[in-house]
């Protein structure tokens, strides 16, 4: 594994969704945690009962030095 491939086979990018709450926001922590960085903005819905977040995530060989 070079150090520019990720974790564990993960991918280099990745959108984690979820419900608005502590469990996403680990999620999203323990991602940042293995080198990932956030990916532009944050969105939200609401589904009826619960906001539903998303975020994207990349390693940052992923993305080329030009934006």
């Amino acid at each position: 594994m070079t150090s520019s491939s990720p974790p564990n086979d993960l991918p280099r990018y990745r959108l984690l969704t979820g419900k608005d709450d502590a469990t996403f926001c680990h999620r999203v922590s323990e991602a940042l945690d293995l080198g990932y960085r956030l990916h532009g903005s944050p969105a939200a819905t609401f589904n009826g009962r619960d906001v539903i977040v998303a975020q994207a995530l990349v390693l940052p060989s992923a993305v080329s030095p030009e934006g």
